[in-house]
């Protein structure tokens, strides 16, 4: 019997040596995603939906309490929903990892480190770049203007 996709595994399946490195390794993921949402170096969003996919095999409650977290939330059920992240996320994202990774370079004085910083905002850059963007809601284009109304004969 298969399950639906987005059905996480039951985790009373796991071995329980297995979900221990799952509960561990989210557990890591979310500290390191909650210090990214105050410490611009680390991003927020990947550490949250490695957190997430761990809770998921691992603990039923975990990943609940996830999923009801006001500001995470809503990043994991957008993911789950269309494997993407909102447009407007992606761009703050990206820009902020561009600015940082720029200030740090510059006031390091290494050059190895520096080399070491390139590497991985590179890597981090490609990997925010491919993740596909959700597009807004599409507006009217007539932005308020209305069609002229016949009047009845």
């Amino acid at each position: 019997m298969t399950r639906p996709p987005d059905t996480p595994p039951d985790p009373s399946t796991i071995s329980p040596v297995w979900r221990a490195v799952l509960l561990v390794v989210g557990t890591t993921s979310l500290i390191l995603g909650v210090v990214g949402i105050f410490l611009p170096v680390l991003p927020t969003t990947p550490f949250i939906l490695v957190a997430a996919a761990c809770y998921a095999r691992a603990s039923t409650r975990l990943y609940t309490w996830l999923l009801g977290q006001k500001s995470l939330g809503p990043i994991i059920t957008e993911w789950r929903r269309s494997r993407s992240l909102p447009a407007g996320m992606k761009t703050r994202a990206l820009v902020l990892v561009v600015v940082t990774f720029a200030v740090s370079i510059v006031l390091i004085d290494s050059l190895l480190v520096r080399g070491v910083l390139v590497i991985i905002a590179a890597i981090l850059l490609t990997f925010l770049y491919r993740i596909p963007a959700t597009q807004p809601e599409s507006t009217s284009v007539t932005m308020g203007a209305t069609a002229p109304r016949e009047e009845p004969r």
